[in-house]
């Protein structure tokens, strides 16, 4: 199935594909938030730190299943592979857009 994304999503779930650090940062605001296994990550060096502890550690691809929008909130199912017990698994990626950037990202399964 292929799925359109707006292009912030877009090129953040390519440069994740990719493990590029920096091309993972670049559609998020300075000031965006990213919560994740209970902890959240504020502001562009926390989510840096965050972005290159997790990609260290599991090495995760994400391959977009789904994806759905309500104003500017999107909400995509991705089938994530990687260096975890239980890979591949379905997580969900809970995104609010402010205009060409990503105010915040909620991962879950």
């Amino acid at each position: 199935m292929t799925v359109t994304l707006p292009r912030p999503l877009a090129q953040y779930f390519a440069a994740k594909n990719r493990h590029d650090i920096d091309g993972m940062l670049i559609p998020f605001a300075s000031d965006a938030a990213v919560r994740d296994e209970g902890n959240i990550h504020q502001g562009s060096a926390a989510i840096r730190d965050w972005m290159e502890a997790t990609t260290r550690k599991y090495r995760v691809t994400v391959e977009v299943a789904d994806a759905t929008a309500n104003g500017h909130a999107w909400r995509v199912a991705g089938i994530v592979s990687g260096n975890f017990p239980g890979s591949p698994a379905t997580l969900h990626y809970n995104f609010t857009l402010a205009g060409e950037r990503i105010a915040r990202l909620e991962i879950g399964a």
